[in-house]
């Protein structure tokens, strides 16, 4: 299954996430398929959430299932879930 999920990267204590398509048989950091944009949960700069929803919407109708953060995420750009 095809799953848009967040993958870790950054520092200790230094969060970072890419938001990216993936098969759910990966591991959370492994390889993934493509990446639709990035998140940074401390907010540290005004483009703490970036997301591309044209793509993000191509995967949604390829029936790629987000994970319950990622679809919060998604929500939040307006890319339309269902």
């Amino acid at each position: 299954m095809v799953k848009i999920r967040l993958s870790r990267f950054g520092s200790t204590h230094n969060p970072h996430y890419r938001i990216v398509v993936a098969d759910s048989r990966r591991p959370r950091d492994g390889g993934y398929i493509e990446s639709l944009g990035h998140y940074d949960p401390r907010k540290r700069t005004e483009t703490y959430l970036k997301i591309d929803a044209e793509r993000a919407a191509y995967w949604l109708a390829q029936g790629a299932q987000p994970t319950d953060t990622a679809r919060r995420l998604l929500k939040s750009q307006g890319v339309k879930l269902g």
